[in-house]
């Protein structure tokens, strides 16, 4: 049984499919049959965020075939990032660039290429910050550098993709509940959506993939929590992105959110976000 309402997507000749999608815990997620939804996907590079498990133990469960790029972080049963591909990557870096999250498995880059052309793909998890703490701060503070981070791979390269949970909702087309959360909780604060401005802005420049090929409408989401009735009733957030430089972004053919059909076929609060690109 596949755990979700998939849409399966034929994919083109030539075409590249990447899925990225927060698994809340890669060992719950594989309790609640994620591999069935791998098995029918076709993926050829998988990003994942929250792995919140060591390494031996994300082999061990995504088994044989993939190339595994995974950046653990420092506190156990936090965070933790990876890149999965069919191919092997030709080169990898592990962390943002500032030493302060180099050991909090939030980040984590490769490279590959694909029909003579370098393709970087990076698995990024914000933090979802807290108003008031600490972890807003480390929130603003990853904002921060991943303005800088964002420019320097743009200015490096004509094919860069940043995928994952960013933990903002950038307008009120990305969450149903805008006026009780507005201003009023993390992810939804006006100084996170600012950095998002100018992510896609003629600032920095990246192409909001899914919005792009989706169009002006509401969601799709890609997060509904586990509590009440927020995914029977689609109370959700839109804060996984596919995040690409525009000579990158003319290649996406296909995107689609692989909700569950039901609540209790979900392996994660988070849905995948799968696109395809053409090369």
């Amino acid at each position: 049984m596949i755990p979700t309402s998939v849409e399966i997507l034929n994919k083109d000749a030539g075409a590249l499919r990447v899925a990225s999608v927060n698994v809340n815990g890669i060992r719950a997620a594989y309790k609640r049959n994620m591999a069935d939804w791998i098995a029918a996907r076709d993926v050829d590079i998988l990003c994942l965020q929250e792995v919140r498990a060591p390494d031996k133990i994300l082999r061990d469960l995504i088994g044989e075939g993939w190339h595994i790029l995974h950046a653990e972080a420092k506190d156990k049963g936090r965070a933790g990032v990876a890149v999965l591909s069919r191919t092997a990557p030709v080169a990898v870096r592990e962390h943002i660039g500032e030493d302060y999250f180099a050991e909090s498995g939030r980040w984590v880059e490769a490279d590959f290429e694909v029909n003579g052309e370098v393709f970087t793909v990076v698995s990024a998890y914000v933090h979802s910050g807290e108003l008031g703490t600490q972890k807003q701060e480390d929130k603003y503070r990853f904002l921060q550098r991943m303005n800088v981070r964002l420019v320097e791979l743009k200015n490096e390269k004509d094919h860069v993709l940043v995928v994952g949970d960013l933990n903002v909702v950038h307008t009120q087309k990305d969450i149903k509940n805008w006026k009780p959360n507005h201003n009023k909780r993390a992810g939804v604060m006006d100084e996170e959506i600012a950095y998002f401005d100018g992510f896609f802005g003629p600032q920095i420049g990246y192409k909001d993939v899914a919005r792009e090929l989706a169009g002006d409408v509401q969601g799709p989401y890609t997060w509904w929590s586990f509590r009440g009735q927020a995914f029977d009733n689609d109370a959700g957030w839109r804060i996984d992105y596919h995040m690409a430089t525009p000579a990158l972004a003319a290649k996406a053919i296909k995107s689609h959110v692989d909700r569950a059909s039901a609540y209790d076929l979900r392996f994660s609060d988070h849905a995948p976000l799968v696109v395809d690109y053409q090369f």
